[in-house]
């Protein structure tokens, strides 16, 4: 009986029919191996977990459906979630290679070691997989906003990747309390149902006998929701309680229905509410330790309808599990955890254990603290900083000694940073008594506070390089050599946020009092001459620093990109994105592959391989997402604009500026002006020009110069063009490499209108290997001497600059010399479509790839992919590229 009273919830669902649609569709297509995901929007209450029951139910038979429910309490434990929905495919764990398989024995912890992050995602790609190849999979993932963050992250991953497999994927969530992870994911909202079926369904209730003034108290009180509809007249009756919010009162309702229920029932449903896993061996067993009769006490709790005790403790709703937990008295739900703390084996479940105890103690207990610190450095090796910063918070709270207090708070907040919980790092900063600290400990906090005021952005982003220079004056006397690095450190800061409100000023002046570097001049010295004395004392020290055999550029790699830049140094941007692309791909850091994986695209869109370019931002933003992370847009914005793709450049422009960011805003003015350049549009051209140099940013300011200058020769204004003409002499003359002297002579050239500078130009750009360079060169040269008369010159020039244009595909560039040369007298030859032009981003990188010789897997391990994924963009690669088989992509131009 008690089993039919809580299965009672799949009855026919009313008013539902466009919801249970787009669920079958969904299934549907899973079965043609066109895998989709849809995440179920809407409050507590509304329905979706009855959705769910109908979509399971209703799916084919063929189909292996799995199903997990996740805990309110289970949220802190690093890849509980995601163990709990891989347990039913586990046996195919076998079929995966070992790095995989042993990534997710870790991720379980079920093996010693630390997850990496992305190999997670790839086994829980081919575990999957790998399990639809035998029959269709549905997974049901039911209250997905209590999942753990590492799970969000590993599920978000494999539902964007299942579009080739057949698998479906359906996530119930609270509209209030969407993980960002599932955000961006297709939804739908599942709102209240309609007054005439939300009378339908409160007629089908014969359990309390309503008035009709009453009925109508209760219609408008639900406002549709289905489970209020089924539960309030159990509780109200004639009798309405206040109105409050449908999810409280719903809540209100089973704890009613959980008091009239005997002591030992209520007891044991404290306990099945406080244990997240539902294992019954688990509560009984506790259940014993409290001295409950566990037979009459079960079957209580079992009639009321609430929970199931099958395979696994089931309530019939989460709110009914809150309920229990929340209308416990305090020594009611510490005894609970105590005893399942108890009836929990160490060996087995150490972190479960310490949680418990931590939970079950009221007073400070350093034992109970000392074993939350491990389960916490546990959970930090496993890839579960959110478990981690729960750890540390209650170790706190429960310490006895005022300085490990201290220590395992601020160690609170650092995981509580790395798992994205701003909110949460900020209160447990302000938990601590600041009177109390020592300098190390200041420091340490003003770090924290600074990295917390830069991710909230707007006076923050300001505010955070500020906190991180305290730091480092804090650190001046004890520790000279980490003051510096915290100096620089927010020099890196203040280059987000370029010049804004005098960030970098205020670096580089707090620089200047730093502590003297142990062996001079370091990065620091070289930036402080750089920024007192002007470029031609400070490139050549910042070149000795970053040539030379210490590689001090390795702990700021970041700001070495952006140097290197100001160099005007191709050799040295080379070494160092080499250094990133090798350090990145050994050590598994996301930050340092995805920044080696951006300055490969610049590299690429400067020396013209647009297709380079494009495979490697695909693989940056797979990463990107991956992680739930956006996109670096600063590769998108330079390919764009060499590209000269008017509504691509226009619409990343907004986007950059939408984000907030100093640098990426002056690096979207220099695409804009370069684009308007190409167009002829100079006007234009030299407002975004201006812009891009107003803040004076390093490398950005000197590429953006020489697009100014060519605006305002074009616009008439010689003053603007002279102007900036010097400041390109200053940052160009003491590089002295051949790009920078042939920028240079290129546009002075512009401004003295002399031959010999369009021949300097030709000549040292010749040596830079830059062909977008030479061949705007080119261009530059022919439009003067056609402008002199000498037109079989110029077709010569404008012939060679229309040709390498075309070839590279500077579009827009390649019109305006076609134009010119039209001007002359000869018509320009068509232009042939690149191979990049047919091609996603994806795309191009699967074809680079396999045209290297890569297999499906071996590409689909660098994209994050599933093979059979690779496989179907391997199908449209060859009917776009017009080849049927990998051997002819080896010999397609661009691809090699």
């Amino acid at each position: 009986m008690a089993r039919e009273m809580f299965m009672a919830a799949r009855r026919s669902l009313v008013g539902r029919h466009e919801e249970i649609d787009r669920l079958l569709a969904l299934v549907r297509r899973a079965e043609q191996s066109e895998g989709g995901v849809l995440v179920l929007r809407g409050e507590p209450g509304i329905g979706k977990s009855a959705l769910l029951d109908h979509v399971e139910h209703a799916t084919p038979e063929r189909f292996q459906v799995i199903r997990a429910s996740m805990s309110e309490f289970e949220g802190e434990l690093p890849f509980a979630a995601l163990h709990q929905l891989c347990l039913p495919v586990l046996p195919h764990l076998d079929t995966l290679s070992v790095p995989y398989r042993d990534s997710l024995l870790v991720a379980f912890g079920l093996a010693d070691g630390a997850p990496d992050p992305f190999r997670v995602g790839l086994a829980v790609l081919e575990l999957f997989a790998a399990a639809a190849t035998e029959r269709p999979v549905l997974c049901v993932v039911d209250d997905a906003h209590w999942m753990d963050v590492a799970s969000a992250r590993a599920l978000t991953f494999l539902a964007r990747r299942i579009a080739a497999e057949p698998i479906a994927m359906v996530f119930a969530v609270r509209d209030q309390d969407v993980p960002r992870e599932l955000d961006e994911l297709p939804g739908l909202m599942v709102g209240g149902l309609s007054d005439a079926h939300a009378r339908a369904l409160l007629a089908e209730e014969k359990t309390v006998t309503l008035d009709e003034r009453v009925r109508e108290h209760l219609l408008a009180e639900a406002r549709g929701n289905p489970l209020a509809l089924i539960e309030l007249p159990k509780a109200g009756g004639f009798e309405l309680p206040t109105p409050s919010p449908v999810a409280r009162r719903i809540e209100r309702c089973f704890r009613a229905r959980i008091a009239q229920l005997p002591p030992d029932a209520r007891l044991l449903l404290i306990l099945a509410s406080a244990e997240p896993t539902g294992d019954p061996r688990l509560l009984w067993a506790a259940a014993q330790r409290l001295d409950i009769d566990v037979p009459s006490a079960s079957a209580a709790a079992e009639a009321s309808g609430l929970v199931l005790f099958d395979t696994r403790a089931r309530f019939c709703h989460p709110l009914a599990r809150s309920a229990a937990y929340r209308a416990a008295e305090p020594n009611q739900r510490r005894a609970a955890h105590r005893a399942l703390a108890d009836a929990t084996d160490p060996a087995v479940a150490p972190d479960r254990r310490a949680w418990h105890r931590g939970q079950a103690t009221a007073e400070p207990d350093e034992q109970v603290a000392e074993e939350l610190e491990s389960s916490a450095s546990r959970a930090q090796a496993r890839g579960g900083v959110a478990a981690s910063a729960a750890f540390l918070k209650r170790a706190a709270v429960l310490s006895l000694d005022p300085g490990k207090q201290t220590e395992r708070t601020l160690a609170a907040t650092r995981a509580a940073l790395e798992a994205g919980q701003i909110n949460a790092a900020a209160d447990l900063l302000a938990s601590i008594d600041t009177d109390t600290l020592d300098d190390l400990q200041h420091a340490s906090v003003d770090l924290l506070r600074g990295r917390i005021a830069f991710v909230h952005g707007a006076d923050g982003a300001v505010k955070g390089p500020q906190l991180i220079l305290r730091a480092g004056q804090r650190l001046a006397a004890s520790d000279p050599e980490r003051s510096r690095e915290c100096v620089v450190a927010a020099l890196e800061m203040g280059l987000v946020v370029a010049r804004a409100a005098g960030v970098m000023e205020l670096v580089l002046d707090a620089a200047r009092s730093a502590p003297a570097a142990s062996r001079p001049p370091d990065l620091l010295d070289a930036l402080v001459l750089l920024r007192t004395e002007g470029h031609r004392a400070g490139l050549p020290a910042l070149r000795e620093v970053l040539t030379g055999e210490d590689a001090a550029w390795t702990r700021a790699p970041a700001l070495a990109t952006v140097l290197a830049g100001e160099l005007w140094d191709l050799d040295l941007h080379g070494t160092i994105i080499d250094w990133l692309i090798r350090d990145g791909r050994d050590t598994g850091s996301p930050m340092t592959i995805r920044l080696g994986l951006s300055q490969v695209a610049l590299a690429a869109v400067c020396t013209g391989d647009f297709g380079q370019a494009m495979a490697a931002i695909a693989e940056e933003e797979a990463i990107a997402d991956a992680l739930g992370d956006l996109p670096q847009l600063y590769p998108r914005v330079h390919l764009a604009a060499m590209r000269g793709r008017r509504q691509e450049v226009l619409d990343l422009f907004t986007e950059s500026m939408s984000r907030g960011n100093g640098q990426l805003t002056a690096n979207a003015h220099w695409a804009k002006a370069v684009l308007h350049n190409g167009l002829g549009e100079y006007p234009s051209a030299l407002d975004a020009a201006t812009r891009a140099v107003a803040d004076g940013d390093l490398f950005i300011t000197g590429i953006a110069l020489p697009e100014l200058v060519e605006a305002a020769v074009r616009c008439g204004e010689n003053a603007v063009a002279r102007s900036a003409l010097d400041s390109l002499a200053e940052r160009t003359e003491p590089a002295g490499t051949s790009l920078a002297l042939g920028v240079l002579a290129g546009t002075r050239a512009l401004v003295s209108d002399a031959e010999d500078d369009y021949l300097e130009a030709l000549k040292h750009l010749t040596d830079s290997r830059l062909p977008p360079n030479l061949a705007r060169a080119h261009l530059l040269y022919g439009e003067w001497l056609r402008r002199a008369g000498r037109r079989l010159d110029a077709r010569e020039h404008l012939r060679t600059a229309q040709e390498q244009l075309s070839e590279i595909g500077l579009e827009a560039f390649a019109q305006r010399a076609a134009e010119e040369l039209r001007a002359t007298g000869e018509v320009a030859r068509s232009r042939s479509k690149h191979t990049y032009d047919r091609l996603t981003m994806q795309e191009m990188h699967v074809a680079r790839q396999v045209a290297a010789g890569a297999t499906s897997k071996e590409v689909a391990t660098r994209l994050f992919l599933s093979p059979r994924t690779v496989d179907a963009h391997l199908r449209n690669i060859f009917r776009k590229l017009g080849v049927t088989s990998r051997r002819q992509l080896r010999d397609m131009p661009g691809l090699r």
